[in-house]
């Protein structure tokens, strides 16, 4: 039996996504081999690759923009370095919301000055910084646009005349934005783009070449766009997954109707945090994430209570983050509006055996 799952990542896909690849692991496109035993220079892979780079470009609006799609290895960690090596000369500016943002900011100070310049480190992270101004001598403004341990989302982006790069591993195509205010997101694909394995970086090509040092190969985004995500061999089944899901969500009629769906799941959870006197939200109303609801029991000596009663509901990976604690409900594309209808029941059933 199918579990309801809110893990924060790797995180539950559509079932006709696993199905489709489970059956690609046995006998892709009627080869007689599996995809992860065939050349990734074979003609049946390399229209894999173009489809995906093409569907992410295509449901972010991004297609004849100046933009190019990769598919890279690494995780978003890996990208909290490129990033940096790629675009940083003299100075960057980075927004501080949360422990992947820190992560970020670390990776980056090996590279240049970097400036803190809005922090909500001294609130836990439980909120987004605002009213803060992103300076023009810096070389990039850096943010992140959902925190998934604490439970914050940006619902605006700051104005700025200089680069903007974005780390959106945990809401990427999960909500309209002018995606052409960004000149570099990247995402870890383990959350709203397929399995562990691969991250998606999309770059406005005339932001790269601008800085004097000299980037190892394997680091420079010109080398992998140049060889279309083929410079190495890529991660060929990860990368046939996020094709699917991809597929999958432009086939339900992209970006704009899974929005409806994701909003109208976080409506209904967060209603029941805010009714229910046994719960309490972590999150600032206001800033709170549509993709992960972080929240705690008011009494936590009713802990064990609990999690027996979601446990026995079929429900998996509820557990909050060691740095929050409490529970976290991870909402991502994948997951249906049904799972999250079975949380708030026992949620109800809860606070009425109490």
């Amino acid at each position: 039996m199918k579990k309801h799952n809110f893990s924060a990542g790797p995180c539950v896909l559509p079932q006709e996504v696993f199905q489709k690849a489970s059956e690609a692991l046995i006998n892709f496109n009627n080869m007689g081999l599996s995809i992860i035993e065939i050349s990734h220079r074979d003609k049946n892979f390399i229209a894999v690759m173009d489809k995906a780079q093409a569907l992410a470009l295509e449901l972010l609006g991004l297609n004849d923009k100046g933009y190019k799609a990769l598919f890279l290895q690494g995780g978003a960690s890996m990208q909290f370095l490129m990033a940096a090596y790629n675009l940083l000369e003299n100075k960057a500016v980075y927004a501080d919301t949360g422990s992947w943002s820190s992560k970020a900011i670390k990776e980056a100070k090996l590279f240049g000055e970097i400036e803190v310049i809005a922090s909500s480190k001294d609130k836990n992270y439980n909120y987004i910084p605002k009213g803060y101004a992103v300076p023009s001598d810096a070389d990039y403004f850096h943010c992140t646009s959902n925190n998934t341990i604490f439970g914050t989302q940006y619902k605006e982006f700051p104005e700025t005349n200089i680069p903007l790069v974005c780390d959106m591993s945990s809401d990427i195509f999960s909500r309209q934005l002018d995606f052409s205010k960004f000149d570099l997101i990247y995402a870890g694909a383990q959350k709203n783009i397929g399995p562990a394995g691969t991250s998606l970086v999309v770059v406005k090509e005339d932001v790269l070449e601008k800085v004097s040092r000299t980037i190892p190969s394997m680091l420079d985004y010109k080398v992998h766009l140049d060889k279309d995500s083929m410079f190495n061999t890529p991660p060929v089944f990860a990368v046939y997954v996020s094709m699917l899901n991809l597929d999958w969500l432009q086939n339900l009629g992209g970006i704009q109707e899974i929005e409806k769906l994701n909003n109208q799941k976080a409506d209904l959870l967060y209603t029941e945090i805010d009714r229910n006197p046994l719960f309490t939200g972590f999150a600032t109303k206001e800033d709170r994430s549509v993709m992960n609801a972080t929240f705690n029991l008011v009494d936590e000596s009713h802990k064990e209570v609990f999690d027996k009663m979601w446990k026995e509901a079929n429900i998996n990976g509820l557990n909050g983050h060691r740095s929050v604690g409490g529970y976290r409900a991870s909402m991502y594309n994948g997951l249906t509006l049904e799972s999250v209808e079975v949380l708030v029941e026992t949620m109800k059933k809860f606070e009425n055996t109490i």
